[in-house]
């Protein structure tokens, strides 16, 4: 995430030094369904036990995410459709909103048993056929990555990167308002927070070299 944020940071500096009198404006620019997975692999897969993939097929106005975990014995891969509501990135706000529009799908699945195989498949349809809910928002929520508000998936990244002083600073430099997913792609817009890129500058110019 570090990494996807810099290059988000970098980019929209770049375009915006070459505006010239459009620099005020809000831009927009896009990145790779490749860049995005393998920030999703180094960020999140990488760092929690459990999950052994985590990846995206992204769409025209949605995408589709992929999850493998292992866990007590099961081994399974899950998918489910989303469409994004809301992306704020700065120093102070760090929120990307989901709207879940299909339900959890097992697409593969090792079972330890075959009372473990029943037990997955019978409470993922009491979820679904009985109670007309999917239970990917209760358990993600369970395990505190993400919070549920009026059935939309709030992903809150500020309990991962508010601690991370490099990661706020450049934050500070670039707002991101909204992205919109087009086929491969994650289009974001944003602004370059000009107050801060002066205030650096002035700081370099006047920090003394050995």
């Amino acid at each position: 995430m570090q990494t996807l944020i810099t290059n988000i940071s970098n980019y929209i500096q770049n375009v915006y030094q070459k505006a010239g009198g459009f620099i005020e404006e809000e831009r927009e620019f896009a990145l790779s369904q490749v860049f995005l997975n393998a920030t999703l692999k180094r960020f999140v897969t990488d760092n929690v036990g459990l999950l052994k993939d985590l990846h995206a097929d992204v769409h025209d106005d949605w995408l589709r995410l992929y999850a493998t975990i292992n866990v007590q014995g099961l081994h399974t891969t899950l998918s489910v459709d989303l469409k994004l509501l809301k992306m704020e990135l700065n120093n102070n706000i760090q929120l990307i909103v989901f709207e879940q529009i299909s339900n959890t799908q097992i697409v593969s699945a090792k079972f330890k048993n075959k009372f473990q195989k029943w037990a997955i498949h019978s409470a993922l349809f009491f979820y679904q056929k009985v109670l007309k809910k999917d239970p990917l928002g209760k358990i993600l929520q369970h395990f505190n990555v993400l919070e549920v508000k009026d059935g939309l998936l709030h992903l809150d990244l500020n309990k991962w990167l508010g601690k991370n002083r490099s990661v706020i600073d450049t934050l500070g430099k670039v707002n991101v308002n909204h992205a919109r997913l087009q086929e491969t792609e994650l289009v974001i817009m944003g602004r370059v927070n000009l107050e801060a890129l002066m205030r650096i500058k002035h700081m370099a110019k006047e920090t003394p070299t050995s």
